[in-house]
């Protein structure tokens, strides 16, 4: 694992925007296309809003989210609502949205058709990780009976989980997340840098981001 620090956030989300967009063109040089993973959530709100507007070919660019609760699209909690108004505005309008949801009734029954989606992404070319203060990442969480499962070496590329006391989810698992040709994880404040030092040597089944920090660059500002 790589660490790197900054000052503030605001510091912390020009710095990985330009990281993120670096890595996109430099994919795109090679391959006809990127995959680009990326986390729900306010935390990188700032990172992709300056992102959106990075000069490279987003029409080339395929972005699919880490994890999604299971509402529809235009829910308050929905992270697809958030990805839309947050990175794929600007520039970032022309990159094509692979669905992380659809109209099944559950995560279940809705997995393997968006798991077909998912072909001709893999293996990822740019993940983009978040981090609890519980260690959970992506929608693998310490402790749940789900969790094992999507972290083993045969797991399937989504599963459904349900978190005690919130919404179904649906979740990329480990194989799929370990598979990435490059990682990053962004984290702030101090209570998630003690965690992610904890996180270090622990088992995943108890610490989710355990399982993906050896070739990660971690992205931390208080």
């Amino acid at each position: 694992m790589k660490l790197r620090t900054y000052p503030d956030r605001e510091m912390q989300a020009m710095a990985l925007a330009d990281v993120l967009a670096s890595a996109l063109k430099n994919c795109l040089l090679v391959h006809d296309h990127a995959s680009f993973c990326v986390p729900g959530g306010s935390t990188p709100g700032e990172t992709f809003a300056l992102l959106a507007d990075a000069d490279l070919e987003w029409e080339r660019v395929h972005v699919f989210l880490n994890d999604e609760r299971w509402v529809p699209e235009d829910h308050a909690r929905s992270n697809t609502k958030l990805l839309r108004e947050t990175l794929l505005t600007g520039r970032a309008a022309a990159a094509t949205l692979v669905p992380m949801v659809n109209d099944a009734p559950t995560p279940k029954e809705g997995a393997s058709r968006l798991a077909a989606g998912l072909d001709g992404e893999l293996p990822i070319s740019l993940l983009l990780l978040g981090m609890g203060g519980d260690m959970h990442t992506a929608s693998l969480f310490p402790g749940e009976p789900a969790t094992k499962a999507a972290l083993a070496d045969d797991a399937p590329r989504l599963m459904g989980v349900h978190p005690e006391g919130q919404e179904p989810r649906i979740t990329l698992t480990a194989p799929v997340l370990k598979g990435a040709m490059e990682t990053h994880v962004l984290i702030t404040g101090d209570e998630k840098r003690a965690a992610l030092e904890r996180a270090q040597g622990m088992d995943p089944l108890d610490a989710p981001i355990a399982a993906f920090l050896r070739n990660a660059e971690v992205h931390w500002a208080p």
